[in-house]
């Protein structure tokens, strides 16, 4: 892994005021003892609700034919990145309650910062490509299976894992750069990007640059080409003649559009209290939303309100 790197590489400034980065403290939600048992019993349920459900989601449709179609190809992918990305945080965060402490290594801290990255990148590129395919579906459906065929499904993916990949290699290796002080306390659950970088007693002013660029290029544009496909759906569903056609036009959607607002909804929810409120507590208990609330519910909205997940899910068990 690039960033398992001797530690005789890291850089230092006045001895004095810095030393040899052993680890971080994260101080996570709370840290009331009596809470301790609660936090784990709760994120250890939601964890496994994550786990089991984005799982069936995968195995329904890869045991099912039916489903081998582009829509439900990204479905799986999104509940794979789902899966992924709460196994980066939530473990490490129980095996910290579980065993009284809140230490992380300089190195698993950076890994899993990389990896978080990695997999909420994947599901923010996923989410656009998602909605793409129901641009296509609903304003072209006489070409889509032409636009939509497995060879351009395959080069879409693999666009989102590359994008996500080097977003987040960017900002992992220049992370690399800094010299850190002797207060090495993140107010979080895990090694949030921002926070680590707060931390550093180095310039942080390329960190703070790559983050913003990335952070504009990579999230704002995906989010525009989602706003973009919806309104021209939305514009399509309008031209149908009959009700039972537009339900039917939307009914197809309707389970992204949710997923997408509660992805975009809690993530910026997060970001502007953070600005507002300057308390990087209440910011670590908001981001549960969109770190571990928002993978939970995604295989009930897509479970509940789509038949054929419901039929798969039904023959898998029988």
């Amino acid at each position: 892994m690039l960033f398992l790197i001797p530690s005789r590489f890291i850089s230092y400034m006045d001895p004095g005021n810095h030393t040899q980065i052993p680890e971080f403290i994260l101080l996570g939600l709370s840290e009331e003892a009596e809470l301790q048992p609660l936090l784990f019993g709760l994120f250890l349920s939601m964890y496994l609700v994550t786990f089991t459900g984005n799982l069936l989601i995968i195995l329904a449709i890869t045991t099912d034919s039916h489903l081998h179609t582009p829509m439900y190809f990204f479905l799986s992918n999104l509940s794979f990145a789902d899966i992924c990305s709460t196994s980066t945080t939530v473990p490490k965060m129980l095996l910290n309650i579980q065993m009284q402490t809140k230490v992380i290594t300089y190195e698993d801290c950076i890994i899993q910062m990389y990896f978080f990255m990695l997999f909420g990148g994947l599901d923010n590129f996923l989410l656009t490509v998602m909605a793409y395919d129901r641009f296509v579906a609903i304003c072209h459906p006489l070409h889509y299976t032409v636009i939509m065929n497995p060879r351009f499904c395959g080069l879409l993916l693999l666009a989102s894992w590359v994008l996500s990949f080097l977003v987040s290699l960017l900002n992992g290796l220049i992370v690399l750069r800094l010299s850190f002080c002797t207060e090495l306390e993140i107010s979080h659950f895990f090694c949030e990007l921002d926070q680590v970088v707060q931390l550093a007693c180095s310039d942080t002013f390329l960190n703070d640059l790559v983050m913003y660029l990335t952070t504009g290029l990579f999230g704002a544009i995906p989010l525009t080409g989602i706003l973009f496909s919806y309104t021209k759906i939305v514009s399509s569903i309008l031209k149908i003649a009959s009700s039972a056609g537009k339900y039917k036009a939307f009914s197809t959607c309707v389970s992204h559009l949710s997923i997408v607002s509660l992805f975009y909804g809690t993530a910026f929810g997060v970001y502007f209290s953070s600005a507002v409120i300057e308390n990087s507590r209440s910011t670590a208990i908001a981001s549960v939303m969109y770190t571990v609330a928002t993978p939970m519910l995604n295989p009930f909205i897509y479970s509940l309100r789509n038949k054929d997940i419901k039929q798969a899910l039904r023959t898998f068990f029988s």
